[in-house]
């Protein structure tokens, strides 16, 4: 008799994260822009959400991809994500918005533990491991973390 074979979704999920550092399967999602179209994440630079949403629906934790973080953070919502406090292992952080490139965009990304994260990175357009918030100036946070989301599936 054959033995039964178990998803373990936390070890996987955050090996597919910590994995995906340096893959540039993320730098493009066309769309028709009126008549034209587009690369909408402008090679990478603008690939966060798309980035955190595309390892999501791996493992069902959202419903469908995304390439706005506002857009990424309702579907988190309704698909049973919850704000807690602190960041564990695997949570997504949501940072305030932040000037790049002469524009203001909030980022997405996730905890991986000892005080490191995984996101996209807009100078290497792919994600990047890097300080959860992004270094400290003066003592304080480089980037302030928005809000942080964790999902009962990645309990066990």
């Amino acid at each position: 008799m054959a033995n039964k074979v178990t998803l373990l979704v936390k070890d996987s999920y955050l090996a597919y994260i910590k994995n995906s550092v340096g893959s540039n399967a993320f730098r493009n999602l066309y769309a028709k822009v009126g008549k034209s179209k587009k690369d909408i994440l402008r090679d990478g630079d603008l690939s966060c959400a798309f980035f955190v949403s595309a390892m999501l629906i791996q493992f069902a934790l959202i419903e469908k991809p995304h390439a706005t973080v506002e857009g990424l953070e309702r579907d988190i919502k309704k698909s049973g994500w919850k704000k807690i406090k602190r960041p564990k292992i695997g949570s997504i952080i949501f940072w305030r918005k932040g000037l790049q490139k002469g524009e203001e965009h909030r980022h997405v990304g996730f905890y991986i533990g000892k005080n490191k994260a995984v996101s996209n990175s807009d100078k290497k357009r792919q994600p990047a491991n890097h300080h959860y918030t992004f270094g400290k100036v003066g003592g304080k946070a480089k980037r302030k973390m928005d809000s942080i989301y964790w999902h009962k599936k990645l309990d066990s």
